[in-house]
């Protein structure tokens, strides 16, 4: 018989604010360090979540006192990160120009994560976007 375990799930509310996203990154530091593999998801899973950070605090059309959400939940063997804003805007990839000092962040997310997207937040005020990272393959000993 199979039995599916149960996510472990984390969730925190920060200030809408640049300054946030290394907040943001440290406390998925903390959670992965509790878990036993947490260590296979460390670096792909700090770069994609201060993105989503950072595109929430740059592109969320709510007011400014609206806090932002992350969510992490480890669901089997995947990592799944989520970033809830007010805002109603939907981020969109699109080729940024050589030249272009911004613009490159959904890119990284599109191509790191096994997949990813947006959804509306329950009770229709906001959206929240998320990414489903696989763990990295551990050394050979």
């Amino acid at each position: 018989m199979l039995t599916a375990r149960r996510p472990r799930t984390f969730a925190a509310r920060l200030e809408s604010r640049t300054e946030s996203t290394p907040l943001a990154r440290h406390l998925l530091r903390v959670y992965l360090s509790a878990l036993p593999t947490g260590d296979r998801y460390s670096d792909i899973a700090e770069l994609l979540l201060g993105e989503l950070f950072a595109n929430a605090v740059q592109h969320c059309d709510a007011p400014a006192d609206r806090l932002i959400e992350v969510r992490f939940t480890l669901i089997n063997d995947r990592l799944r990160l989520e970033v809830h804003d007010a805002g109603n805007g939907r981020p969109t990839l699109h080729t940024a120009t050589p030249d272009d000092e911004h613009g490159r962040g959904l890119l990284l997310v599109n191509e790191l994560a096994e997949r990813w997207g947006c959804c509306p937040r329950a009770g229709g005020i906001g959206k929240f976007a998320w990414a489903l990272i696989a763990p990295a393959f551990a050394p050979a000993a």
